[in-house]
């Protein structure tokens, strides 16, 4: 369960929606390498788990390509491993600090 920032209204419909995480990555404190290479979305216990190819940027965040949505993220001040960049990887955040929003394509 993540927040919707929609109106109450349209719950339960489908939509296009942009995610916003509100968590840094920190590497093997959130974040882990996967064997799995598909995209993924799920609840484990009490996170939101995530699973795409993550992109760095030179700003110092990243971008998680989830089947093609992609969710921005911003690093906390422990370095990534070498090689991190375009590789798979599993994302676990609180589910208060995900929300969706709704737009028209």
């Amino acid at each position: 369960m993540v927040l919707w920032q929609g109106a109450p209204q349209a719950v339960g419909r489908e939509h296009h929606v942009e995610w916003t995480a509100n968590e840094d990555i920190v590497w093997t404190e959130n974040a882990w390498p996967s064997t799995d290479e598909t995209p993924g979305l799920r609840e484990d216990g009490d996170r939101i788990v995530l699973r795409g190819q993550l992109s760095l940027d030179e700003d110092g965040g990243a971008a998680l390509d989830v089947g093609g949505s992609v969710i921005l993220f911003d690093l906390a001040n422990s370095p990534l491993p070498d090689g991190v960049d375009g590789s798979w990887v599993e994302v676990r955040v609180a589910p208060g600090n995900v929300t969706v929003w709704p737009y028209e394509v």
